[in-house]
């Protein structure tokens, strides 16, 4: 079997689908399927709509002979993907990782509501509105939606997309070889990492540490891959304090490095972290939910400790294999 994977990232580039795409692109012809990768930013470069027809150029080439084509976004990659598929009579698949027209929204179109609101609402700015009908429109044409929490299933299944053709697979991550950082402060460390982006809630975090004396906020955002995990791995405790989580990367990597977590109880974090077993749950935007966390974790290191083993007991089942398999049998499925 072959299938296209057309993606809009790619290594160096940072971001789930670029870990992703990475990971299927050497995982799968390991399951007996021959990967063909198509990336967006090989016509990033072109002016706006002239780089989407080159990709769709692109990709029905490659979906020409091909099996199957596999986009890893809804929109930028997914849209011409989805054309280029039905032009040359190949099942199409996608994966949608979170909701493209609320991020667009919050981050450029001045939208304010959590994405369950956001789901639920119609007035919306025009564009964010159209980006909204294409990632609905690229789901329901696609034979199958994979998505890598049940909550995102939840918000696919709102576009109008059937829930029979929402497939959960967890996503999984590779934490090999984090580089310590030389210069960790002295004390309890507390680390965040991701993309700066207003869902993510560093300030709070940044004036929640400035509390205590001899407590250090470390955000990593921006570095290199190795280095982000170092952090991690070097922190006392891994705080996500999102008020939106598809499925958080941050959080997942943090448990499988043995590294106590204090999570916000919002989108997939959940599936994640069991509240006072594998980590600490707290309501979203709830400055001192996270300050009693911090202390707990602070005044009682040893309990921290088991939390972070039984975590890392429990992140068997987001292994790379179990997701690649459960995509190659998907995949051969069509």
């Amino acid at each position: 079997m072959k299938i296209v994977i057309a993606t809009p990232l790619y290594p160096p580039e940072i971001g789930g689908p670029a870990t992703y795409a990475k990971i299927l692109e050497e995982g799968l012809p390991k399951k007996g399927i021959e990967v063909e990768l198509i990336k967006f930013s090989d016509v990033r470069h072109l002016p706006k709509i002239i780089r989407h027809y080159a990709y769709y150029r692109r990709v029905y080439r490659a979906a020409r002979s091909a099996d199957a084509v596999l986009a890893l976004d809804p929109v930028s990659a997914g849209l011409p993907a989805m054309f280029a598929a039905k032009r040359a009579g190949k099942p199409f698949i996608v994966k949608v990782v979170g909701d493209y027209a609320w991020e667009q929204g919050r981050q450029r179109f001045g939208v304010t509501q959590d994405l369950d609101m956001f789901s639920k609402t119609r007035d919306i700015p025009f564009f964010v509105r159209v980006l909204r009908r294409i990632q609905a429109h690229v789901a329901r044409s696609a034979a199958r939606t994979i998505v890598p929490s049940e909550y995102l299933k939840g918000i696919v299944a709102s576009w109008g997309v059937p829930k029979e053709k929402i497939i959960v697979i967890y996503n999984s991550v590779e934490v090999s070889s984090p580089a310590l950082p030389a210069d960790r402060p002295e004390g309890f460390l507390v680390v965040s990492s991701g993309r700066r982006v207003p869902w993510k809630g560093f300030e709070a975090i940044e004036r929640v540490v400035s509390r205590e004396r001899g407590w250090h906020c470390h955000i990593a955002s921006g570095l290199p891959r190795a280095k982000v995990l170092g952090w991690v791995k070097s922190a006392d405790v891994v705080v996500v304090n999102s008020t939106y989580e598809g499925f958080a990367h941050a959080l997942l990597e943090a448990m499988m490095l043995g590294t106590p977590v204090i999570a916000t109880d919002a989108g997939g974090n959940a599936e994640l972290v069991e509240n006072g077993v594998t980590g600490l749950l707290i309501p979203p935007r709830d400055d001192e939910a996270l300050y009693a966390a911090l202390k707990r974790v602070a005044s009682d290191p040893a309990a921290a400790r088991e939390r972070a083993q039984a975590a890392q007991a429990r992140v068997g089942i987001f292994s790379i294999d179990t997701m690649l398999s459960r995509t190659a049998d998907l995949l051969h499925t069509l």
